[in-house]
């Protein structure tokens, strides 16, 4: 049986055999059939507070939050959608929109054509987050556990701050978009180093679906509610990336309402663990480094049995990416259960250090195999990874060692979909 797996902007089939596999993928939702109205509706009919044109007034300045270029926002609908709604209120010139970006790189100029439109990026100014400028930075205070918070300068001396993203299962923020495009999305280095501290990476409540009792995400609710946000807008997208629900209004109360209806469509009980699992990091955008490809390995961990055997598949046209400590983190230690010691002995948290604690997690619970198609394998072995040249083919030798009546999982779209074991969650 054929199964295609997301993965790059092309997808990538594999051979499995149905009699031995379980394959998870969410509950398909057809795209909303106007998905600009639904938006409209979203911002003009919020599940909590008045509609987004109500609160605001003329000559205020606003500044408007969106995803990196490494999240599949469909922003080219909804920065027009809330332009539009402020139009004959607010100039554009007095209107900024500020790429999320926490520690990522920046995006290019080509990238922020590309992820909002012409249009857009010709009426506002669009600018990328810096984590690492105390020039751009204002301090805040300590908020939530102790975290100190530095955020944007921009978004902090607007009038008007609205939140824009899209919703899923996180891996350790438990779910995206919400109050995580304030912190850590604006926030500065120090703070997201606090934030991603090995104590919160490592709770057990810090992981996929889990909101209220994560660590991780209580500071994020904590930092977001204390510094003030206007508005709030996030959409939940379907495998084809078209946005299949859309909320709008007070940003706790919204999030809220989309993280439960995310948690409907992206989270699939199995009744049991698997020799094997194979998954992916959704394809573009999400597959382009094996950085973010953590994500799709910790979603196909939730299921794998100890011991047992996952394969990612994830193109990496970035790479690691050099950008960011990510691979010098991983390069430090000969092991996985050596960088698992050395971060959780560690007093300071160092950049991407959660990533390779998560990453080393797996790894020392499970054998991992990768497939790209921008790494080498010697690159892969510097991150204590194998790699496979056909995931078909490393599907079945994995079946096979791993004896008779060995049973496989395939996630076609990865961490779009989380399984979880029954009566586990």
């Amino acid at each position: 049986m054929k199964v295609r797996l997301a993965y790059g902007e092309s997808g990538l089939d594999i051979d499995v055999d149905p009699a031995v596999t379980t394959v998870v993928e969410p509950v398909h939702h057809d795209a909303a059939p106007d998905q600009m109205a639904m938006l409209v509706r979203a911002l003009r009919e919020p599940v909590s507070g008045p509609p987004l044109r109500e609160r605001v007034r003329p000559g205020q300045t606003v500044a408007i939050s969106a995803c990196d270029g490494t999240r599949p926002q469909p922003r080219q609908l909804m920065i027009p959608a809330i332009l539009a709604e402020l139009d004959g209120i607010v100039d554009l010139d007095d209107v900024v929109v500020l790429v999320a970006t926490g520690t990522h790189r920046g995006n290019s100029a080509t990238e922020l054509r590309q992820m909002f439109g012409d249009d857009v990026v010709d009426s506002v100014r669009v600018v990328n987050h810096d984590a690492r400028d105390p020039g751009r930075l204002t301090w805040l205070g300590t908020h939530g556990d102790g975290v100190p918070v530095w955020l944007n300068r921009e978004w902090v001396e607007a009038d008007v701050r609205i939140t824009t993203g899209f919703v899923e299962p996180h891996f350790f923020a438990g779910f995206s978009g919400g109050p995580k495009l304030v912190a850590p999305g604006l926030a500065a280095l120090e703070t997201v180093l606090v934030l991603h501290d090995a104590s919160r990476i490592g709770n057990p409540r810090a992981t996929w679906g889990i909101t209220h009792g994560n660590p991780v995400h209580d500071d994020v609710r904590a930092i977001a509610a204390a510094t003030g946000v206007t508005f709030a807008c996030d959409v939940i997208l379907n495998r084809d990336k078209d946005i299949v629900a859309a909320f709008g209004g007070d940003l706790l109360p919204m999030h809220a309402a989309a993280t439960a209806t995310a948690k409907r469509m992206a989270m699939r009980p199995v009744p049991e663990p698997f020799d094997v699992v194979v998954t992916t990091n959704s394809g573009f955008p999400l597959d382009q480094n094996l950085y973010q490809a953590v994500k799709g390995m910790s979603a196909a961990y939730q299921v794998v049995r100890p011991g047992g055997t996952v394969i990612c598949a994830a193109e990496c046209r970035d790479g690691f990416p050099d950008h960011g400590s990510y691979r010098e983190v991983l390069a430090s230690a000969p092991s996985p259960r050596a960088l698992l010691n050395e971060i959780q002995a560690r007093a300071g948290t160092v950049p991407d250090q959660w990533q390779v604690q998560i990453q080393a997690r797996i790894q020392c619970g499970s054998r991992v195999i990768m497939h790209t198609s921008y790494l080498s394998d010697a690159d892969l072995a510097t991150a204590h990874l194998e790699q496979t040249g056909d995931v078909s083919t490393a599907l079945a030798a994995a079946l096979a060692a791993a004896g008779p009546g060995a049973r496989a999982c395939v996630l076609p779209e990865g961490p779009q979909t989380i399984p979880y074991l029954a009566g586990a969650s």
